[in-house]
């Protein structure tokens, strides 16, 4: 347990209360956007079989990361498999346990609650809970957060008594007619893995059991299409995009004020995208957890014409805040919202240094947020 607890940060974040009050909001219209079927007319053509296809439930523990900027609060990213909540929990909790996943009550009731209905909407509320779960990593004891999933395993079967395997795909049996692990039919699968679209051959008998509504798979493609996918920033950015597909004008100009300016590459001049570097960054749109991530100002011209233009996302650079740290150091930070559909479960603040967010600064991980 010692390196989860070395990735609980023992500073203090503080954030403006209206800070919170920005990302809760955005959050709050990006679901009701995703939920429009003018915005989903508008995706379609530009998702897989997979994400096209609506399963009837949403997707659990998703996760909102923000900056905060002299503009107030930024999107960075929207994920549909965060991980780290417990974690997250745990550095906001003032208890001093030895389980650094353990949760409080109130707090543990209402994220099962979320898992249970995700089994309610998937059964047309013929279920109330799952009876077996697998949650799913590649390779999961090779994973920093093996011992989250190792908590929630204990979280499903201590409440509903479920049987739960914490499983690589591999080991799964899946197919249009369900999803079984070692030969007893899998209820509902919790997601961790990092193919969203379920593309890879390893998912593909995953796949066809969520096409065949076989199973409860959340996360899912259909969310991470809506709202996951980094390409939809690009329209979220667009004031005339978000007006034209039924959003109301006061919402449009919520998410746009929220939303760092974002285009495809393949849309842009590289030219003059080169010239304007320093104020900008590129994301790789099919990767994760900041990998492949370019800052503009520490781009080399020979790195920047490696960039494929139809899968890098230029958005407008927002740098970090920074938390003092004692002696003169500081720690940049972002804040993560945990959510389920529009319901926030709760704020964590990530502290550290170097280029991208990590487990790794000395001091650094997730940090309790104090709103001022």
């Amino acid at each position: 347990m010692d390196r989860y607890r070395e990735a609980i940060s023992p500073l203090k974040v503080e954030l403006p209360r209206r800070g919170l009050a920005q990302m809760v909001r955005l959050v709050r219209d990006l679901y009701r956007l995703s939920c429009l079927q003018g915005y989903r007319a508008a995706v379609a053509p530009f998702l897989p079989e997979s994400a096209r296809f609506a399963p009837g439930h949403d997707s659990v523990m998703m996760g909102y990361d923000f900056h905060w900027s002299d503009d107030g609060a930024q999107l960075i990213e929207v994920n549909t498999n965060a991980g780290g909540a417990l974690l997250a929990w745990s550095a906001a909790s003032s208890a001093s346990g030895s389980d650094p996943f353990e949760l409080p009550e109130k707090l543990e009731r209402r994220v099962l609650s979320t898992f249970a209905e995700e089994m309610r909407r998937f059964s047309g509320g013929a279920v109330g809970a799952p009876r077996r779960v697998a949650i799913i990593d590649e390779s999961p004891q090779e994973q920093f957060l093996h011992g989250e999933m190792l908590a929630f395993s204990r979280l499903f079967a201590r409440a509903w008594n479920a049987e739960v395997a914490v499983v690589d795909p591999g080991e799964l049996q899946a197919g249009a007619d369900g999803v079984f692990h070692q030969e007893q039919r899998v209820d509902l699968v919790y997601n961790r893995h990092c193919d969203f679209y379920l593309e890879s051959a390893e998912m593909a008998g995953l796949r066809e059991a969520y096409l065949a509504r076989s199973v409860c798979l959340s996360p899912n493609p259909f969310c991470y299409g809506l709202l996951g996918d980094k390409r939809r920033m690009v329209l979220w950015s667009d004031r005339e995009a978000l007006g034209s597909v039924g959003l109301d004008g006061a919402a449009c100009d919520r998410i746009v004020r929220r939303v760092p300016l974002s285009r495809m590459l393949s849309e842009l001049d590289r030219d003059e995208v080169w010239k304007e570097r320093n104020g900008l960054v590129f994301k790789p749109v099919a990767r994760f957890g900041s990998r492949g991530v370019l800052l503009g100002r520490k781009a080399s011209r020979k790195r920047f014409d490696t960039l494929e233009g139809g899968d890098t996302l230029v958005q407008r650079a927002v740098p970090p805040s920074l938390t003092p740290a004692g002696e003169g150091a500081e720690m940049k930070t972002d804040f993560r919202l945990y959510v389920y559909r529009n319901q926030v479960l709760g704020l964590a603040a990530r502290l550290y240094q170097g280029q991208v967010t990590n487990m790794r600064t000395p001091g650094g991980g997730f940090a309790r947020v104090e709103l001022v």
